[in-house]
């Protein structure tokens, strides 16, 4: 979008490619608005991509809608797409290559700021040929929940605790087989299932730091679990631990996200929970809000810290929420859960309001998909 607007942009990557296993597949009903506005939303559906439209409870033998995006009668898209982050990463970079002001610099390492006085005035990186310095009127920090940038900086972070780490692995499919985003629970147990082209991605809840300790009971043990909970899909698939990767989950948030010359968004601002798997959606939305705000200063080369405090106040109040709901659900469902006990059932007055008014499943898919205060593309950027 800010190479759309006339601003010269560099991305420095540190990998060769995107192709790692991402957690952020679920694209949702705002963001493929978005796609549609910046004129990619075309070639984002010729992407693979799984379609999500009902969240369900099964309670006693019986399946109960919670959540139906299709009821978002506002947005053109109303379902979750379920698509590989490499793929829309490859799709936005492809994209952003045809504009004449933007650069990618695929292995390059940003390993710390630049700055002239308090400024900070470019980044240091490394890269195939050596050790290198790029500087620029704003440094913008998107590199995750382990940001260099955010590190660097000496931003002040707020951690939440959560109560549980992530399994990462595959399962086959069967491309007829109903699955659901709402996680499946067992006392101690917890998992929610991820559709893909041919196969499940899993994400696992076990309780936080026991990982080494569930992987002393061995394979078998494993795979007794996955075929209670995943009775349609065959466990023995995950045939070593090195199939199963540990994601450390976290929930965080910098009280300031700038400095004079630099500013912090997606997870370096916010690293967000996995539960609803808003946070590629928040991420992207931050990036909107960026650019609507700051491609006009950038352009006249007059951006201010007064530009950069005006990205946070636009976009604190979905972040706060959105934390917010994450850990409650943590502290009550999931946390319970995790200590060995069932998962709370929806009252049984709530399923019978539903039941009778199914309309009001689009609030919740309301505040999934779409949320607090959506970010519309600038006109400068639509296509």
């Amino acid at each position: 979008m800010l190479a759309r607007a006339g601003v010269n942009v560099t991305v420095l990557e540190k990998h060769a490619d995107f192709l790692r296993d991402f957690r952020g597949d679920t694209v949702h009903p705002v963001t493929m608005r978005l796609l549609e506005q910046l004129g990619l939303f075309e070639r984002f559906n010729r992407l693979p991509h799984s379609v999500v439209e009902r969240g369900q409870f099964d309670i006693d033998g019986n399946l109960y809608t919670l959540v139906d995006f299709s009821r978002l009668r506002s947005q053109p898209h109303p379902y979750v797409a379920m698509v590989p982050q490499w793929d829309l990463l490859d799709l936005i970079a492809e994209a952003a290559q045809a504009e004449p002001t933007f650069t990618l610099l695929m292995q390059h390492d940003v390993t710390g700021l630049l700055r002239d006085g308090d400024r900070v005035t470019g980044v240091r990186y490394t890269s195939p040929d050596g050790a290198g310095e790029l500087r620029a009127d704003l440094v913008v920090g998107c590199d995750g929940r382990t940001s260099a940038v955010r590190r660097d900086a000496g931003l002040p972070i707020k951690d939440y605790p959560v109560p549980f780490d992530v399994w990462w692995f595959r399962l086959p499919r069967d491309q007829q087989a109903l699955f659901s985003l709402i996680p499946r629970t067992r006392p101690g147990r917890a998992l929610i299932m991820i559709p893909r082209e041919g196969y499940y991605q899993i994400a696992y809840l076990i309780p936080k730091g026991s990982d080494a300790k569930l992987r002393e009971r061995g394979l078998d043990a494993f795979h007794r679990e996955l075929a209670e909970m995943v009775p349609e899909s065959s466990p023995e698939a995950v045939t070593s631990w090195d199939d199963v990767k540990v994601l450390d989950v976290r929930l965080d948030r910098v009280r300031r996200w700038h400095r004079d010359g630099m500013l912090c968004i997606g997870d370096a601002a916010h690293a967000m929970s996995p539960v609803g798997g808003v946070g590629i959606n928040l991420a992207i939305a931050d990036a909107v809000a960026t650019a609507g705000l700051l491609a006009e200063p950038l352009r006249a080369h007059r951006l201010t810290s007064k530009h950069l405090a005006a990205v946070r106040r636009r976009r604190i109040l979905p972040t706060v929420a959105t934390q917010t709901v994450q850990r409650v659900l943590h502290r009550f469902l999931l946390g319970a859960v995790l200590q060995g006990r069932e998962a709370a059932r929806p009252p049984e007055a709530l399923l019978k309001l539903l039941q009778r008014f199914p309309q009001l499943t689009g609030v919740p898919a309301y505040i999934v998909g779409v949320g607090l205060l959506p970010q519309q593309a600038p006109d400068f950027a639509r296509r």
